[in-house]
């Protein structure tokens, strides 16, 4: 993992996962160094990782009192768990149903659950953040946040996308993919939310323009390298992901055609 800073009270630790045929799609936690700190998504459960070693390297785990879970999908919950038990007194952050999902796999406890819907606040000690519900989402439990002190949008899948290189995923600024950002953001749009390409698209651009309103002083995805002076470029990209077109994975024919080349064991 790699740390990044890029708001005086926001640290970024960047990881990724290689997914075949697209790129590299970063894998982001954010801890937010508030009066009450929180740690935002908890980074893949593959073996080998060792989430609450690396996120001591940035503050004493038993200090974290929030952990805010954007939606329970494995690369978002893997530190999960032995967070909880290195941070006696954390909250988890989620919602009803984030709950239920979760409860299809593990025990969650309910006495150290914290329900919040978007539109809801959270009083952090020196700072509200003000739930919401990104534009582009996979999960029905999604729920990113805006941090009224820092500025900074949290948009948990939203704005993300498969970068050229681990080195771009891991690169702690979004500029870094170049040329190419725009078409990779659309490119994970149409695959993380397929359902945008079946919507009413001024009634989705409606979802869009809050956060102009917001003009946030980044954009902290976990799936994009932190963005900072970039609102406009990435809310154009949002916007447009309705008019783009679906994204097909390869089938089975492909699937044998590409275990053709490989050498026998």
């Amino acid at each position: 993992m790699q740390q990044h800073r890029p708001l005086p009270d926001v640290t970024v630790l960047s990881d990724h996962a290689e997914v075949p045929g697209l790129g590299f799609l970063p894998v982001n936690t954010f801890v937010v160094h508030a009066a009450e700190p929180v740690v935002v998504d908890t980074g893949l459960s593959t073996p080998g990782k060792d989430f609450v070693a690396e996120l001591a390297s940035v503050i004493d785990p038993a200090d974290v009192r929030w952990i805010w879970i954007t939606h329970p999908d494995r690369d978002h919950t893997g530190g999960l768990w032995s967070l909880l038990e290195a941070a006696p007194q954390a909250k988890l952050v989620t919602t009803f149903l984030g709950v239920g999902i979760m409860s299809c796999e593990w025990e969650v406890p309910m006495h150290r659950v914290h329900l919040l819907n978007p539109g809801q606040r959270l009083d952090v000690g020196d700072r509200q953040l003000v739930a919401l519900r990104p534009p582009l989402f996979d999960s029905p439990s999604t729920t990113g946040f805006y941090d009224d002190r820092s500025g900074a949008l949290f948009s948990s899948d939203c704005f993300g996308g498969p970068m050229p290189s681990p080195e771009v995923a891991e690169s702690g600024d979004a500029r870094a993919a170049g040329d190419t950002l725009r078409d990779t953001q659309l490119l994970w749009a149409s695959v993380d939310s397929p359902w945008v390409h079946h919507v009413d698209e001024a009634a989705y651009r409606a979802t869009v323009d809050p956060l102009r309103a917001l003009d946030p002083s980044a954009i902290l995805s976990t799936h994009l390298p932190p963005a900072v002076g970039m609102n406009g470029q990435l809310l154009d990209t949002a916007a447009a992901a309705p008019s783009v077109p679906p994204f097909v994975g390869p089938d089975q024919q492909a699937l044998e055609a590409l275990l053709a080349t490989f050498e026998p064991a």
